[in-house]
């Protein structure tokens, strides 16, 4: 009986058994779905899970943001003509992958190479083999390719003269690009930028040099955020597009700089550099009234559009390379003597040689002109007259007078890397030596700066050259550029003896300065040629080894203009003086610059009008316009409608002045003696002429008679006088 007892119980344990697991499982499960609806109500509840908002994870997956890119500032002349504007350069590239085709089965793939080299051999700088080359890669699989840097950074015109094929397989990426229609024009100063990609990835334009690079904040703006949200599938949403931030383009910013004075002084620096062949030039006008800077360059310099030559001198030299200035800081000495107390013109002195401790300042004329008087020394440009005149009235006293001339430390013209200069000053022979430019370091703008005390009766002006910027997004000025007296070193009466002796300097029979005379004016002017430091820390000698200048303000009684030419080791000096040379630069510019100036254009020549929309016009109808303006029409072209003109729809002009109208491409050569040397460039940017000119004035001679037939790239030599 035992036995079957145990028999029968063992089937009841285990079902007791089974149903005890059932029931622990079944409470495991319970409690597992109780923890589970906890957590999924907390979710509902509080969408989040780990601190990450579900909510806006969820958003996320749906909203699409895009960055709204600023444009960057434009930069502008005195004219408001554009100096540096945005613009898209574009990458042209050739699909090859066959399975590339359109919905309607067009191909999107390369299916003609031959003619697809054709083409792009005559817009690229490459031959129809290179390219063939290139769309015949070694692997097969190859999806696209691209034409290396000559398929890069191609204009709009380029771009369109491609598409205009209708070849199948070639396409075009964009990238953000700063466009500078003048090419050369004041290129240092105004700068460049270039598209650079920031520590975000991000691409933008990126100012490197002058006003691009000191006013690179102001210039960019702001980049917008946008939000798009979609579907599920992907769709836009019907009005879910907004602002998250708005763009905030960059400010426009207007220059100082006129186009037209511009524009010739870069002509007639391009002429001298070329001829001379120094190893830099420097050239610079400024508004003596109000400090403003008309023009500026340098050679070497560089095409903005193109960046060539930007390798040949990174520099700014208006203020970032100091030199030894030479003779024209004898002015400077000489507005100190006066202003002490010290000078006497009429008292003489040995000139030649002059004995310091046992040192000895030479003259540049070593056997001198016997004794004669301070003024004529400051005529005859004589350093041991200006040694004389340091030793009189101290050093103290003449240190004194170059901090207050502002030397020795920044303008702060806001230029990047601008230099303050130096000065060996420790013992009497370096003390004299300043007193003539050597032994001191300066900036073209510092020197700028001091003469306009001499020019302005004792004040001493900034020069600057930003006019104003103007907020676009509002149409605010938030910057106005205005005339700023920085320091007062002399006074009115100093001021205009200085500008007396300086004008003996240019009209006496022995004055050193003749060569800078304009008709019809006053020139009151200061040469120098100082020696150029070698690499050994001694002078060199030879023509080579100096750097010359011209320093002149126009009409010397009562300036207006301010101008400084700079021509540094100049390797060939053909034919005539130096200071011949120098001339064909500043004569030219300061004329025009006269002549634009109601207040200092000569008689009969003052009465200025604005230009009317002549393009589109039948020629005579333009023609009668411009006569009734009593303006001189010259038509360029056998054409019947005015295609093109100069000076442009609504810039001002003087009376009687030439304007160019185009009519067609039949273009013959015209007669141009009297012109000036605007009028001849005038000419020459119409037509497309390559011009040599040499003296100034007025045309006498041409080397292409009138009537010759002409095209863009003809070479012509004007002659003037």
């Amino acid at each position: 009986m035992n036995k079957d007892s145990k028999r029968m119980s063992s089937p009841d344990n285990t079902r007791s058994n089974r149903r005890h697991f059932g029931n622990v499982l079944l409470v495991a499960i319970l409690a597992v779905f109780i923890l589970l609806g906890v957590r999924f109500v907390y979710i509902a509840v509080g969408k989040h899970v780990q601190h990450v908002s579900l909510s806006k994870q969820a958003q996320a997956l749906y909203t699409e943001q895009q960055t709204i890119h600023a444009k960057r500032g434009t930069i502008y002349d005195a004219d408001g003509n554009p100096i540096a504007m945005d613009t898209n350069t574009y990458t042209v590239y050739a699909v090859l992958n066959k399975h590339q085709v359109s919905t309607t089965g067009k191909p999107l793939y390369v299916t003609d190479k031959d003619k697809v080299a054709k083409v792009l051999s005559k817009t690229l700088n490459m031959s129809s083999s290179e390219i063939l080359k290139i769309l015949n890669p070694s692997n097969k699989n190859t999806f696209q390719v691209e034409f290396g840097s000559a398929g890069k950074d191609l204009s709009v015109a380029t771009k369109q003269a491609i598409q205009k094929a209708n070849l199948n397989g070639i396409a075009f990426t964009t990238q953000s690009a700063r466009l500078y229609p003048n090419g050369i024009f004041a290129s240092h100063m105004i700068g460049y930028a270039q598209p650079t990609t920031l520590a975000n990835g991000v691409s933008s334009l990126i100012g490197k040099m002058g006003i691009e690079q000191q006013l690179n904040r102001q210039l960019s703006g702001e980049n917008g955020v946008k939000q798009i949200k979609h579907d599920s599938l992907g769709y836009t949403l019907p009005n879910s597009q907004r602002n998250k931030r708005s763009v905030k383009n960059g400010d426009n910013v207007y220059t100082t700089l006129n186009p037209d004075l511009q524009n010739l002084l870069e002509n007639q620096m391009q002429i001298l550099y070329s001829k001379l062949q120094p190893k830099n030039m420097v050239a610079m006008m400024v508004d003596t009234k109000t400090g403003k800077i008309l023009a500026a360059t340098q050679r070497p310099t560089f095409n903005a559009s193109t960046m060539q030559g930007l390798g040949d001198q990174w520099n700014d030299l208006l203020v970032s390379d100091p030199y030894e200035p030479g003779s024209t800081m004898k002015s400077m000495s000489l507005a100190a003597s006066i202003d002490s107390g010290n000078f006497k013109g009429s008292d003489t002195y040995q000139s030649g040689r002059y004995k310091i401790g046992n040192a000895v300042v030479p003259d540049w004329n070593p056997a001198g002109w016997g004794t004669i008087t301070y003024s004529k020394g400051f005529d005859l440009s004589s350093n041991v007259a200006m040694a004389h005149l340091e030793q009189q009235m101290g050093a103290n006293t003449w240190k004194k007078y170059i901090q207050n001339f502002g030397f020795l430390k920044s303008t702060n013209s806001g230029l990047p890397n601008e230099a303050h200069g130096a000065m060996q000053f420790t013992q009497p022979i370096e003390q004299a030596n300043t007193a003539f430019g050597q032994g001191i370091t300066v900036t073209p703008m510092q020197l700028m700066q001091a003469y306009t005390a001499v020019a302005n009766n004792g004040k001493m002006l900034k020069p600057y050259y930003i006019n104003k910027i103007v907020d676009p997004n509002t149409g605010k000025i938030v910057y106005r550029g205005k005339r700023q007296v920085v320091g007062n070193p002399i006074s009115a009466e100093t001021a205009k003896k200085v500008r007396q002796h300086m004008t003996d300097y240019v009209y006496k029979s022995y004055g050193m300065g003749k060569d800078f005379k304009i008709a019809g004016y006053k020139v009151a002017a200061k040469t120098g040629t100082a020696q150029v430091v070698g690499d050994n820390g001694q002078y060199m000698d030879g023509m080579d080894s100096t750097l010359n200048s011209v320093m002149g303000m126009v009409p010397a009684k009562n300036p207006r203009y301010l101008m400084y030419v700079t021509v540094n080791q100049p390797k060939k000096v053909p034919d005539k003086l130096i200071t011949q040379w120098e001339n064909d630069v500043f004569s030219p510019v300061m004329t025009e610059a006269l002549a634009m100036d109601k207040d200092t254009a000569l008689p009969g020549k003052a009465t200025s009008t604005k230009v009317p929309k002549l393009v589109g016009t039948n020629v005579d109808d333009a023609k009668q316009q411009v006569s009734d303006l009593s303006l001189t029409p010259v038509v360029i072209g056998d054409g019947s409608k005015v295609t093109a003109q100069s000076p442009s729809e609504g810039k001002k002009t003087l009376t009687n002045q030439r304007i160019f109208l185009r009519a067609g491409d039949n273009l013959t050569m015209a007669d141009m003696k009297g012109w000036s040397m605007g009028d001849v460039l005038e000419f020459a940017k119409l037509t497309g002429l390559s011009v040599q000119t040499s003296g100034s004035g007025y045309v006498t001679s041409q080397s292409l008679p009138a009537g010759r037939t002409i095209q863009e790239g003809t070479g012509v030599t004007v002659k003037f006088k």
